[in-house]
């Protein structure tokens, strides 16, 4: 088979887990076995981790596919996809790995399954180095839906680092192809709202206290909108462990959700946490782009599956977004453009990435 099996470089560009998501993913979509080399390449501990393994043995179950080199610390993998199918999975990182990033790896996959999927991902729900449950159910699910294609995701317990212990139950049907998707108006901001959420231990005074300072904070710039922030205690039954964190989502008058997060540790100021997710807002909404830093990349490998051409305006290019735009061309017909936004204003920093999509069509259906 290795005259036919796609060589990937796992310790280019990003050099991390996103590079196995992507092309194990698109893999297990086009039928296209792959070896990927040089796992992780560049950090600190290289190799898979728990969370990477969890999405690896994912994609092998969704298509009955053969996994070599699945095993924690592996540098090399190669994956041989048999068919998609639909029904009920289960994936389990065991630890604190996120189930966000156990979604990005298998949504794709399963839109173009035989039948509708149930997924059940157990790991972190609020995870750092990936997006939030709240993100993905607040920012991602509105905006990747308008691809055409709808999901369900149901968060039946919380799990926070180190124990992990959450799980998320994510429902989706097959769709014959994906539309392309046309986000370049960002409209002005109209309404700011979020939950500050402490769990286990916390008491809920860290969460006003998140939330106010959050506030504070967006004041500063946006003075004239009312800024809805709640604080909440997440019940004992739904969550394991002790956690504590904040989301903030600006919509604008286009539709367009774009957001700043931020989780607490021990030693860290609930104030500090507050303020930290309202920058990262705030940063957000200065480039004029319509998707955030964290939406940027995931929604790559869609506009590269979906027919016909998607174009989506952003701010500063992030590496995580080149990292996916690499393999998506390497691996799939898509070709994906980007160019500077001529804009009325030159002081922002906005892009236009363009992609004529490969038009992947469910043999299924």
């Amino acid at each position: 088979m290795d005259g036919d099996r796609v060589e990937i470089d796992g310790g280019i560009m990003e050099g991390g887990g996103q590079i196995l998501r992507v092309s194990t993913a698109l893999s297990c979509l086009l039928g296209l076995p792959v070896r990927v080399r040089r796992i992780r390449a560049g950090r600190s501990q290289p190799g898979l981790r728990p969370q990477h393994l969890s999405g690896l043995e994912i994609i092998r179950d969704l298509c009955g596919g053969k996994l070599n080199g699945g095993e924690i610390g592996s540098t090399e993998i190669t994956f041989t996809p048999g068919k998609i199918k639909g029904g009920t999975h289960i994936a389990d990182t065991k630890t604190a790995g996120s189930v966000c990033l156990l979604m990005q790896v298998a949504m794709p996959c399963v839109l173009f399954a035989a039948s509708p999927s149930e997924l059940h991902l157990k790991g972190g729900t609020n995870a750092e180095m990936a997006p939030q449950i709240d993100y993905t159910v607040m920012v991602f699910k509105p905006i990747v839906e308008k691809f055409n294609f709808t999901f369900n995701c149901d968060i039946k317990r919380r799990g926070y680092y180190p124990q992990g212990g959450g799980e998320v139950v994510v429902q989706m049907s097959p769709v014959k192809e994906l539309s392309p998707i046309n986000l370049t108006e960002r409209g002005t901001v109209t309404k700011i709202y979020g939950r500050a959420f402490v769990a286990g231990a916390l008491p809920i005074k860290l969460a006003k206290d998140m939330s106010a300072a959050a506030v504070r904070c967006i004041r500063r710039e946006i003075r004239d909108l009312y800024i809805n922030i709640q604080p909440v205690r997440e019940p004992d039954d739904q969550a394991v462990g002790t956690g504590s964190g904040i989301i903030i989502v600006a919509e604008t008058s286009t539709g367009c959700l774009l957001a700043g997060s931020s989780l607490g540790k021990r030693g860290k100021n609930a104030d500090k946490v507050g303020i930290e997710a309202a920058e990262m807002l705030l940063q957000n909404l200065k480039h004029g782009g319509t998707v955030d830093d964290s939406l940027q990349d995931q929604l790559i490998i869609f506009m590269a599956l979906a027919k016909g051409v998607s174009r989506v305006k952003t701010g500063p290019i992030t590496l995580h977004t080149q990292t996916a735009i690499h393999f998506a061309e390497q691996l799939t017909k898509a070709k994906f453009t980007v160019t500077k936004s001529e804009e009325e204003d030159p002081s922002n920093d906005t892009y236009i990435i363009e992609c004529q999509g490969m038009g992947m069509i469910n043999p299924n259906l």
